[in-house]
This record gives C-alpha cells, structure tokens and sequence, in this order.
C-alpha cells in the first residue's frame, strides 16, 4: 500500500512540476535582441502570453509594476501593431479618411 501511495505521489507531483515549469517559462525576463530590421529591443519582464492584448503591461493606459509608469499611446494604433493589420489609409468618394485593413 505504501508503494503505491508512493508511486501516486510521486505522478502528481512530476505533473505539477511540469505545470510550473511551462508557466514559468513563458514569463520573466527577456534579455535585449535585435530585430531582423536592426532595432534593439531593450532587456525588459514580459508576462505570460495569453491573446488578451488588453491585459499587457505596454498596452495604452495599462499601470507596469515592473517600470512604475502607465504605458502612453494610442489604443488603436497599439491593437492595429499587435494584430498585425497595416495601416493603409486612404481618401474616399466622401472626402473623408476611410481606414482599410487586409487581412
């Protein structure tokens, strides 16, 4: 009974390490890089990736523990970057700056 108790034990406790692990892994710290078109990135804490861009520390008006300061910038210009959706801007038959997006 023991040794089964044991083995049980010892089967949640690689499952939750694993768990863990996998968590842990996606957040922290992100040491600086240079993107393919030359920018360094500074190093900088990221949180755990979830698709939700409205709970990022860098989206407009969202407070960074890890900085002290609230992100500035323009909501849609911010959603616009992180679904990757171009900006081609254009004027149409109104006279008015109509917003188009290829998706």
């Amino acid at each position: 009974m023991d040794t089964k108790r044991s083995i049980i034990l010892a089967a949640v406790l690689l499952v939750l390490i694993s768990f863990l692990t996998v968590s842990l892994a996606e957040a922290g710290w992100v040491g600086g890089y240079t993107r393919r078109d030359g920018t360094y990135v500074q190093p900088h804490y990221r949180s755990n990736p979830d698709g939700n861009p409205y709970n990022n520390y860098n989206f407009p008006g969202n407070y960074n523990p890890n900085t002290g300061t609230t992100t500035p910038g323009n909501p849609n210009t911010y959603l616009d970057r992180y679904y990757d959706r171009p900006d081609t801007r254009s004027y149409g038959p109104y006279n008015g700056l109509q917003w188009q997006y290829n998706y």
